[in-house]
């Protein structure tokens, strides 16, 4: 029973048998037709039969394989591929269709090749997921056919594979090493000019043509009877805190991700940027309570600890608290840090609810508040108006567009820092703001 269960007539058969009984028909006319028709049916049984031994008598036609990592990474494209061994002696046909999780509402994935004889094959897709969890696989279904192409074998491979799907760790590996790349700038990092010399003593070093005369080291120069100057490093241990705003105004979506999840995928690469710039990264998110917690230390197992916590973050979008948060942030975190909020304000009023909060953090903290612009609202802006309607659509989405900008400037009002920024931007800009506080030694 097997075997048949595995067997699958093509398009291609019933096309044939068709065209079998317009002879048939056309017999009718023409009587001398009879027999070719006759003829014709017996051919085609008989390369039915045929194509049904060669595809069955090997035991082991094909042998396919779904290769992909431990797990997905969050609204990047990830690659799936699948890896196919024709131990067949002459050439196939392939129709893939790999049962991918539910998640992705796709209902017609299919993939046609042609696989050369005795050869092996690797063919590549991309799943771009857009909920953290698990996402469950199901069958990789090969179905064989011969160049005869009147039947198809079924091969099924990999029954069942749960994989999670975690922040996304793509974008933590490109942007790795950016804090100490040369060539920030084609990332959109701009440089930034040091102010003065609050940084830390690490040695004494020959002057080379562009270093500072204004650290020249005068004994050592006597000594060695040669230019010798002091060269600084980046102050480190400075405890930095994200805090994820994980409320209903962070629901929104952009591109299939909803803002939050932009944000915890921003908060995992700056994890990564602030521990290999030395300093300690620590992390928590808030909306009725504040939960989620990751205190600032340097452990080569913070990484780790961030990644789990940011992957297990669950919410119901409540109305976010920032009372509570406020309370939270004085109770225990007693030394001077740098806290970056995602959040997300869409009307001055919004912020006006909050701000004696965001007042009271900026008293023993360097604040830094990051919220969205709204990029549909930037496309009604930039599209011309046609009617009546589409005017007044326009003039309210530049009053919330400028409304916008008025927040920036009310923070900067009270001292503190703020990041406007589109989604698709959100880790870029943020790394650059901390890069531009380390550099002008602020913090």
């Amino acid at each position: 029973m097997k075997p048949i269960k595995s067997l699958y007539i093509n398009n291609f058969f019933f096309y044939a048998l068709l065209g079998v009984m317009g002879l048939f028909i056309l017999a009718f006319i023409f009587p001398a037709l009879y027999n070719v028709a006759w003829y014709v049916l017996l051919v085609l049984l008989t390369f039915l039969v045929l194509d049904i031994i060669i595809l069955f008598f090997a035991k082991d036609g094909i042998e396919g394989t779904r290769i992909m990592s431990e797990k997905l990474s969050n609204g990047d494209d990830n690659e799936i591929k699948i890896s196919i061994k024709n131990f067949y002696t002459f050439p196939i046909s392939i129709k893939i269709i790999d049962e991918i999780p539910f998640q992705f509402q796709v209902r017609n994935f299919e993939i046609k090749r042609k696989v050369k004889a005795a050869s092996q094959n690797e063919i590549q897709y991309y799943l771009r997921p857009t909920e953290r969890g698990e996402y469950s696989f199901g069958n990789l279904n090969i179905y064989v056919s011969s160049p005869l192409f009147l039947i198809s074998r079924r091969f099924q491979f990999d029954n069942g594979r749960i994989v999670p799907t975690y922040p996304s760790y793509i974008q933590l590996r490109k942007y790795s090493l950016m804090a100490f790349s040369n060539n920030l700038f084609q990332y959109g990092i701009k440089k930034i000019r040091r102010i003065g010399h609050t940084m830390e003593f690490e040695q004494i070093k020959e002057y080379n043509q562009g270093d500072d005369i204004r650290t020249l080291n005068w004994k050592a120069t006597a000594k060695k009877n040669a230019l010798m100057v002091n060269q600084f490093q980046d102050e480190k241990s400075q405890s930095v805190y994200m805090i994820i705003d994980k409320g209903r105004v962070m629901k929104m979506p952009f591109n299939g991700l909803s803002l939050l999840d932009y944000a915890i995928n921003a908060t995992l690469v700056l994890s990564n940027v602030i521990l290999k710039k030395q300093d300690k990264a620590g992390m928590f998110a808030f909306s009725k309570k504040v939960e989620n917690r990751v205190f600032a230390e340097r452990r080569a197992s913070q990484m780790h600890k961030i990644l789990e916590t940011l992957y297990n973050i669950k919410t119901d979008f409540f109305e976010s608290d920032f009372s509570r948060l406020y309370t939270d942030i004085k109770k225990n975190i007693n030394q001077r840090s740098l806290i970056i909020l995602y959040t997300n304000f869409e009307t001055m009023d919004a912020l006006h609810r909050q701000l004696p909060y965001l007042k009271g953090i900026a008293k023993n903290h360097l604040l830094v508040v990051v919220f969205f612009q709204n990029t549909e609202l930037n496309e009604i802006i930039i599209k011309k108006a046609e009617n009546i309607q589409e005017v007044y659509d326009k003039v309210i989405a530049e009053k919330f567009s400028f409304e916008k900008r008025l927040i920036v400037n009310e923070l900067k009002k009270y001292g503190i820092y703020s990041v406007l920024t589109q989604p698709q931007n959100l880790t870029l800009d943020t790394i650059n703001k901390y890069l531009e506080i380390k550099a002008r030694g602020i913090l």
